[in-house]
């Protein structure tokens, strides 16, 4: 499902214009991505938290130059879906 069937299936089951339906999804979506990357989680009771998960230093292997090269320590977001959810979508 895109964005756009989700904007559609908003519009269809509360009458709301398509317009407004996308400027607020796209509002929620603007402010996930900058709380996450203050490293501010978001919670959503029912639905699922998007959180901040730090990822240690590591080393890797360039195979075509047969070099190591190391990867710094970085932030990644992740999605953990509620209890709720799981056992909903599990059915």
């Amino acid at each position: 499902m895109t964005k756009a069937d989700i904007v559609n299936e908003i519009t269809k089951n509360t009458g709301i214009d398509k317009q407004t339906v996308l400027t607020t999804l796209e509002a929620f979506m603007d402010t996930v991505k900058e709380s996450l990357s203050k490293e501010e989680n978001v919670y959503l009771r029912g639905f699922g938290s998007f959180v901040v998960k730090k990822r240690a230093q590591k080393t890797a292997r360039n195979i075509s130059k047969n070099t190591t090269i190391i990867i710094p320590e970085h932030n990644i977001p992740a999605f953990k879906p509620a209890k709720t959810f799981t056992l909903s979508v599990k059915k």
